[in-house]
């Protein structure tokens, strides 16, 4: 998942996060509506321990947005406007689709 983003360029810093990045942005995906708690931490136990440090900043960065704007975007399919974000988005989506199925999608 290369999913660092600067001027249009998806960048890869290469290497994993370190688990004291990791543990706390787990934490994070514990939010105030069940549908986001299922999605996002479905995407942390699965995707983030590989995960490079950019792409767990992009992560914070979508961990940072209200309950009900980073629903919109994974629940109503609304696409962020920053490519980045939309491209974490997507695959947000296609991981609980794919992986295990989810009842969301």
């Amino acid at each position: 998942m290369k999913v660092s983003h600067r001027g249009g360029t998806i960048i890869d810093d290469g290497g994993t996060a370190p688990p004291a990045v990791i543990a706390p942005l787990r934490w994070r995906c514990r939010r105030g509506m069940k549908e986001l708690d299922v999605l996002l931490e479905r995407f942390a136990q699965q995707v983030l321990p590989r995960a490079s440090p950019a792409e767990c900043r992009v992560f914070a960065e979508l961990l940072a947005l209200p309950d009900p704007l980073l629903a919109g975007y994974l629940l109503g399919g609304e696409p962020p406007a920053e490519p980045h974000l939309a491209q974490a988005i997507g695959q947000i989506r296609a991981l609980c689709r794919l992986a295990d199925g989810s009842a969301l999608f």
